[in-house]
């Protein structure tokens, strides 16, 4: 495993621009950064529960028909 802080070599589909982005928008501080993109996913998994809850209730009042091929 190397050791060198350099991204691999695989094709950029714009993650290695959206990371500097991320440290970027945080001044440069890489644990603001990491702060920052772990309380947007929390926030996001808050937000994926509530709409699976959101749906679940909705099907079981049959808002929703299941799929049948």
């Amino acid at each position: 495993m190397p050791s060198s802080s350099e991204p691999s070599a695989q094709p950029d589909d714009g993650l290695e621009v959206a990371v500097d982005q991320a440290i970027s928008a945080c001044g440069g501080d890489l644990r603001a950064a990491i702060r920052a993109l772990i309380v947007a996913n929390d926030y996001l998994e808050t937000e994926v529960g509530e709409l699976m809850k959101a749906v679940s209730h909705a099907y079981a009042r049959g808002r929703f028909n299941s799929y049948s091929g």
